[in-house]
């Protein structure tokens, strides 16, 4: 009586391959997805039938230090007393739609004579920026 078992064999996959077959594949769709047309998309972007020119120049207030320390007021280079200061900004704001004022003020004057300007805009509701002077200015 023989009880020895007979060797069995088992099957196996040779898998050492499989990764450069997958590095291939990968590198091949890699290439193909850049050289496809990037273009697919196309919008329908709306046609104007009528143009309608816009004036976007702001309107420009500075103030400036004055003799005796006194602060001047300019819209547009055109000197204004500081009472016609209101109804001037409200005649050139009327002019132009949607309009933006660029405030520019004198590095020597105070917090009042900034806040005096800010309370007009506020008063008109307009749209008010305070323009810097930029970091290499003289």
């Amino acid at each position: 009586m023989q009880l020895r078992r007979k060797p069995t064999e088992h099957a196996e996959v040779a898998a050492e391959s499989m990764n450069d077959i997958m590095f291939f594949l990968m590198l091949f769709f890699l290439i193909i997805s850049t050289l496809a047309n990037p273009n697919v998309v196309k919008l329908a972007l709306p046609n104007a039938t009528v143009t309608k020119q816009m004036n976007k120049q702001p309107i420009v207030v500075s103030v400036s230090m004055g003799e005796e320390g006194l602060a001047r007021y300019f819209i547009a280079k055109e000197e204004v007393t500081k009472e016609q200061l209101e109804s001037k900004l409200k005649e050139d704001v009327k002019a132009t739609e949607d309009a933006t004022i660029v405030l520019r003020i004198d590095k020597g004057l105070t917090v009042k004579d900034l806040k005096e300007v800010l309370e007009v805009g506020e008063k008109l509701k307009i749209k008010m920026v305070m323009a810097a002077a930029s970091s290499n200015a003289g």
